[in-house]
């Protein structure tokens, strides 16, 4: 590279090395791939200017249209820019000169949260609630355990599923992760374990380890859950208290189905273990009614199953209302234990959630439908662009796990930040590392994106590959 930062075409063909995958057609793709990894190992820093066309195709005996159709595609990925008279150079999607782009087709398509939009009647419910806000305006607006008619509909609900219960069993909160710390921090102390699932929700992890806990993983395998491990688990460690997603797993989208419900929930009353189920995406039932699934754990382990749900992937994100099922005993002492960290939940947000319950099941229905579309939508690109990777569909929830062909998840999240596609990597989910080859992939976008997306993680995957075997991570 000389003086003003410009590699020669000869050059470039040493860093590229035998950049055409064996048995390959798409060479446009695989010296795209090869240049992208040069910039990802720091041999092609940003700013470097690129030689010409003709030049490049000359050193590196293809078509000048190959080369062409190669550079177009790192323009397109943020990682090579371009002006008329000044030639080419390597760039990244923030140094990058913002320019408008298509409202489908986004500069940066958010892969790292599986949350959808507002679900519709969402703005007619705010309308109504505004209404019954007046009613509320004259007292103090701290709410105690909840209004009386959100917990009145929850408690019908998990009745409905199989779980009698009255609304002095639920406890209103600022959603479901509120609710796990809420209960993790009266349940636990400073040193104690607490039982998880491999992988797990990574939010839950980083609370655990806030609380001065230490999480105790129990791997969830290809064929769901290793009950006999959580037994052994149990048995060797002690834990104080279990974190458990038992209706549509995040990340795996896996269901414990009634028999094992049954021998997890003796396990937890044979031991005393208080549990926390998540059951976030309980209504994310992608193939039938929610109620006609598995009856909640609590229904086998009784009060030592705490139960928190959420509006949040059923309705909307941003309301921020969530709740705890559990005895009249706990509650009492879990509110007592609130006041040290909030004063109750929005008054707002929970006649808005109200006037949602009360519109009935037909809008969770149309989401649940639409979340089945935007599943297949990635299934059928997944198989197509990412034909090697390997995955369960799930029957629920909003993402897929899939399982890469090498350990190389961390790399690859880095690798698609490139290509303007956010990803957590496999080790986010994990209590002690390594998960080095699974993904998650949520299908909580737009078809299009979704598709955008999945052809961009092909690209950064491909420059991945790319890298000898030697140098991996280990899984």
């Amino acid at each position: 590279m000389d003086a003003i930062g410009r590699i020669s075409a000869r050059r470039l063909a040493l860093v590229l090395g035998a950049w055409r995958r064996s048995g390959s057609r798409h060479g446009a793709a695989d010296l795209a791939a090869a240049i992208e990894l040069g910039v990802l190992d720091g041999q092609l820093p940003v700013g470097t200017r690129l030689p010409s066309e003709r030049e490049l195709a000359e050193a590196l005996e293809v078509s000048r249209t190959l080369v062409a159709a190669a550079l177009d595609r790192l323009r397109e990925a943020g990682l090579v820019a371009s002006r008329r008279g000044a030639g080419s150079w390597i760039t990244t999607p923030r140094s990058r000169p913002p320019a408008a782009a298509p409202p489908d087709s986004p500069e940066a398509i958010d892969l790292a949260r599986a949350a959808s939009p507002a679900i519709p009647g969402l703005a007619a419910a705010v309308d109504r609630a505004r209404l019954l806000l007046v009613d509320e305006l004259g007292g103090h607006g701290y709410t105690g355990r909840g209004l009386p008619a959100v917990r009145e509909r929850i408690a019908q609900r998990y009745a409905a599923r199989g779980l009698p219960t009255t609304p002095d069993q639920i406890m209103i909160t600022n959603g479901a992760h509120h609710a796990f710390v809420l209960a993790l921090r009266m349940l636990t102390h400073p040193g104690d374990r607490v039982l998880v699932e491999q992988p797990t929700y990574p939010n839950a992890l980083d609370a655990i380890r806030n609380a001065h806990t230490t999480p105790v993983p129990v791997a969830l395998g290809e064929h769901g859950w290793d009950l006999a491990g959580m037994e052994a688990a149990v048995r060797q460690t002690a834990p104080r208290m279990a974190y458990l997603i038992v209706d549509f797993h995040n990340p795996t989208g896996e269901r414990l189905d009634e028999p094992g419900r049954e021998r997890l929930g003796a396990l937890l009353a044979r031991t005393q273990t208080h549990a926390v189920v998540d059951e976030t995406f309980v209504e994310l039932d992608l193939e039938a009614d929610p109620l006609d699934g598995p009856r909640p754990l609590a229904a086998f382990a009784g009060n030592w199953a705490i139960s928190v749900g959420t509006a949040s992937k059923s309705h909307w994100g941003g309301l921020r209302i969530g709740w705890i099922r559990a005895s009249e005993d706990l509650l009492t002492r879990l509110s007592s234990a609130r006041f040290g960290s909030d004063l109750g939940s929005p008054v707002f947000e929970q006649l808005v959630l109200a006037e949602l319950f009360a519109a009935g099941d037909d809008a969770l229905a149309a989401r649940r439908a639409d979340l089945r579309g935007l599943r297949d939508a990635l299934v059928e690109a997944v198989r197509r662009e990412l034909p090697e990777w390997r995955f369960r569909v799930p029957a629920g929830g909003s993402s897929l796990w899939c399982r890469l062909p090498e350990p190389m998840s961390t790399r690859l999240a880095v690798a698609a930040a490139n290509h303007g596609v956010q990803i957590a990597p496999g080790s986010r989910f994990s209590a002690q590392g390594g998960l080095e080859r699974w993904i998650r992939l949520p299908f909580a976008q737009p078809a299009s994106r979704l598709t955008e997306a999945t052809t961009r993680l092909a690209l950064a995957a491909a420059s991945i590959r790319a890298t000898p075997a030697d140098e991996l991570p280990v899984a």
